[in-house]
């Protein structure tokens, strides 16, 4: 059972329907991409009720919901808690897709043994879902795992930072980026992130612990859109830098940019991820980049 049936959901429902499964994709539009192997049902992750009875004879439970960002506090704690009870009772595999924030502003490349040391409450949140999670594993109550990635590109994704230097670098604008243009960042793949999910639910070494979906050594903004561009044969455009204090100024009439300011460090500093141990215990390796980056291409072009 897979909810959530945005990019991540989506792409983890098709790539476990193509290689034979029968997938139930559940989400509250009841939405997600036509196969005969999906099966797509309307209904609340927050309900319990309704989550145990779908997860009911379901060899995992996929995590992909992903509320609106301002929201996180209040509507990831109801939702988190019924997907744990109902993969507790079914006896699923709970597999969850995570972030980074958790672990605060670092210094070094982000591991799976720094401890998650963020205090602002959307990073505490989604690392309260984990501790709960792991506590319930070590209590023999359930299964679980978590793949925890960093911005998200790739096809079907096209709110991401990563995505909304696209349009305009393909159009030659000036693309605004925020924090240092400059500064290096991970960037993860979004099939790379489904076929982690999938493997993570079939190999029991990998329950009970979080990991890194294997990512691609960083690039900054301005290496991403040069490279866009130069995939594209179209001239590089200029990238532009938004300053913090412009994001505090905006962020008084925009919840979406008030949030965004208290991460505006993983655009100002080094933000890297460290994935290596996915790749040593499954032999999983990231896609290439240069493929990656073609196929994305690839996928916008076909929307226009």
């Amino acid at each position: 059972m897979v909810v959530g049936a945005g990019p991540v959901g989506s792409t983890t429902a098709l790539l476990l329907a193509e290689d034979g499964n029968r997938v139930r994709l559940v989400s509250r539009s009841g939405s997600g991409p036509d196969h005969p192997g999906i099966e797509k049902v309307t209904a609340d992750a927050a309900d319990r009720a309704a989550m145990l009875r779908l997860a009911m004879g379901a060899v995992a439970v996929y995590n992909c919901v992903n509320p609106a960002y301002h929201r996180w506090p209040t509507d990831w704690p109801p939702i988190a808690s019924s997907l744990l009870q109902a993969a507790k009772e079914s006896g699923a595999v709970l597999v969850t897709v995570n972030n980074l924030y958790g672990y605060g502003p670092v210094d070094h490349p982000m591991s799976e043994g720094d401890e998650l040391a963020a205090t602002i409450a959307k990073a505490r949140v989604r690392a309260n879902m984990w501790l709960e999670a792991r506590a319930a594993y070590e209590a023999g109550q359930v299964r679980a795992t978590e793949a925890r990635a960093s911005d998200f590109f790739g096809p079907r994704e096209t709110s991401s930072h990563f995505a909304r230097m696209i349009p305009r670098a393909l159009a030659g604008k000036t693309v605004r980026v925020f924090g240092d243009p400059d500064t290096p960042h991970s960037w993860t793949y979004l099939p790379d992130v489904a076929r982690t999910l999938v493997l993570l639910a079939r190999d029991e070494r990998a329950w009970g612990r979080p990991w890194h979906v294997p990512t691609n050594s960083p690039l900054s903004q301005r290496e991403a859109v040069t490279a866009l561009a130069d995939l594209a044969g179209v001239p590089a455009p200029q990238v532009r830098g938004i300053p913090g204090w412009v994001v505090r100024v905006a962020g008084v009439a925009s919840p979406l940019l008030r949030e965004l300011h208290k991460v505006l460090y993983q655009f100002e500093r080094p933000f890297i991820l460290d994935s290596s141990a996915a790749t040593e215990t499954f032999g999983l390796q990231p896609t290439p980049m240069p493929e990656a980056l073609a196929t994305t291409l690839e996928w916008w072009r076909g929307r226009v």
